[in-house]
């Protein structure tokens, strides 16, 4: 991952994500050397359709938990807590870190730091508002050294 400067404050690494072609949504498609790299990217891409990555400090942390039945309810739950947290709490996300993942009792668990301030619309930007996040054509890809993941926001 290279690391591009960021201000005075902190420094953003480049994320490994794209915006895939979709008529009206935003289709998006992170991957990362490990699944739970790949859900730190997919964090990534959530904030940066809602607004500017770089101007977002991390001046707070927050513990951010999510459960599913499988890859992609954990996938989804990871990104509806963090959509969640921002319309919620008002709080925008520039950097996570993903704990590996726990299961237990056929669920599957991560726990994770999600690094940020609250959101200034001033400051941050406004980019497109994402209504919800949908399990429409979401996928878990996983090969060697390397994990997919595919997903759409409702925009």
């Amino acid at each position: 991952m290279r690391t591009r400067k960021i201000g005075e404050n902190f420094a953003l690494a480049t994320p490994h994500y794209k915006f895939l072609q979709h008529t009206t949504d935003a289709y998006i498609q992170s991957t990362g050397a490990t699944f739970e790299e790949a859900l730190e990217n997919a964090g990534l891409a959530l904030f940066d359709t809602m607004c500017n990555l770089e101007s977002i400090s991390h001046k707070q942390v927050d513990n951010v938990e999510a459960d599913g039945a499988d890859e992609v309810g954990l996938l989804y739950d990871w990104l509806d807590t963090l959509l969640l947290k921002f319309e919620l709490d008002g709080q925008a996300y520039s950097k996570f870190h993903v704990e590996p993942l726990e299961t237990g009792s056929g669920a599957l668990h991560i726990n994770a730091k999600a690094y940020g301030e609250t959101y200034d619309r001033l400051k941050h930007g406004s980019k497109v508002e994402v209504k919800a996040v949908t399990y429409h054509r979401m996928e878990v890809v996983r090969g060697k050294n390397l994990a997919t993941l595919r997903f759409i926001l409702d925009l």
